[in-house]
């Protein structure tokens, strides 16, 4: 039976980034992929750029596109454009960009095992034991980046879900020649394009990612306002398209994020941008964290557990519950948001966009401000 330091159970850019960085402190780690890489995931593949330059290595050879500017559509009627010189957005496909990280993993002396799909944990003298479909192995802490689903949190003893993961649905969509040219120039968000939430056209190499997201959970006809949506682009001719349901946890867990040595980072943690739904980032961040807390305290099964949990209250979490806040007023008031962006957008768009880089947080007194704005604009 073999034995690691940690077990990361995923081999997605949260997971991989995470095994990066404890195999190259020397810690010995494994990462458990139910598939075999590459393999395609369900993700509009829009990487921002805080994300990118937190990575620790280069991903050049698996971008697929960059993009310095950013249109965002507010209805009919309102248009903002945002340019940066670095690239605001930079397109990735999921399963090269997967491949790419887990391989600076391994090399870094990370050991990946494909097809083993993890069945049970259980817990004994501060040693995990999980059992895969193909074997059994130890492990001091496990790291569960598996996403939304996060059958590794079920397994830890996360019963009840806390999280609010919303709807989303996306298409790889091969257009033609003459709509992918014009489609194809710069990254677009048409907020408001279905009901509480937006809809977003990613160019890729050769085709468009194309997806609408409801920021309110509930059931809802996303293949129609996907539809509607490709009328908004004038797309005339659908070469190929195949669509991808999903969903996105947009505000973190309640009830905490360790448990018996089990690490929740990502997506299942619940850390996706509460406002743009991205994820990539705060996943690798959070990973990032976890591979800290474990490094930091020497691989101290208790106080790391504790470390990691301060590491987020510290930064990560203020930051995604003021967005939450901000996102139920930004998707729910539209009459005031609205009135706000026709004085204030551009401003508004810029400070996203600073966001996206880097450069700054939500902040923390957002309502105070929203409310002295609101008042300027009435009175």
């Amino acid at each position: 039976m073999k034995h690691f330091d940690v077990a990361v159970i995923g081999s997605g850019p949260s997971g991989a980034t995470t095994a990066f960085y404890l195999a190259e402190a020397g810690i010995s780690t494994v990462i458990i992929e139910k598939a075999t890489l590459p393999r395609y995931k369900t993700c509009g593949g829009g990487l921002v750029f805080r994300g990118r330059n937190s990575l620790p290595f280069d991903i050049s050879e698996v971008v697929e596109k960059e993009f310095h500017r950013v249109d965002i559509f507010l209805g009919e009627k309102l248009h903002f454009k945002t340019y940066r010189e670095e690239p605001s957005i930079t397109m990735v496909m999921r399963d090269t960009f997967d491949k790419l990280v887990t391989d600076k993993a391994q090399a870094a002396g990370a050991t990946l095992l494909e097809n083993h799909k993890l069945q049970s944990l259980t817990f004994e003298n501060d040693q995990i034991t999980l059992i895969t479909s193909q074997g059994i192995l130890t492990a001091n802490f496990v790291i569960a980046a598996d996403g939304a689903l996060s059958p590794t949190a079920k397994l830890a003893g996360w019963t009840e879900d806390t999280r609010k993961l919303i709807p989303a649905l996306e298409y790889e969509v091969e257009v033609s020649d003459a709509d992918f040219e014009r489609l194809s120039k710069e990254v677009r968000f048409d907020i408001d394009a279905i009901p509480y939430g937006y809809a977003w056209n990613f160019p890729k190499k050769k085709h468009l990612s194309i997806g609408v997201a409801s920021a309110r959970r509930t059931k809802i006809n996303l293949k129609k306002y996907y539809q509607a949506y490709l009328e908004t682009l004038g797309i005339t001719e659908i070469i190929s398209e195949s669509q991808h349901g999903f969903q996105i946890p947009v505000m973190p867990r309640t009830d905490g994020f360790v448990r018996n040595n089990v690490f929740l980072i990502g997506d299942a943690a619940g850390f996706a941008d509460p406002i743009t739904a991205e994820g990539i980032s705060n996943a690798i961040y959070s990973g990032k964290l976890a591979a800290e807390a474990i490094i930091e305290t020497d691989m101290h099964l208790q106080e790391a557990g504790a470390l990691y949990t301060a590491k987020l209250e510290a930064g990560l979490l203020p930051e995604i519950q003021t967005g939450v806040w901000l996102s139920k007023w930004f998707y729910e008031q539209k009459t005031v948001r609205n009135l706000l962006a026709r004085k204030y957008g551009q401003r508004i768009v810029e400070e996203m966009l600073n966001v996206f880089h880097g450069k700054r947080s939500y902040p923390k007194n957002v309502k105070q401000k929203l409310k002295a704005k609101i008042k300027e604009l009435v009175f």
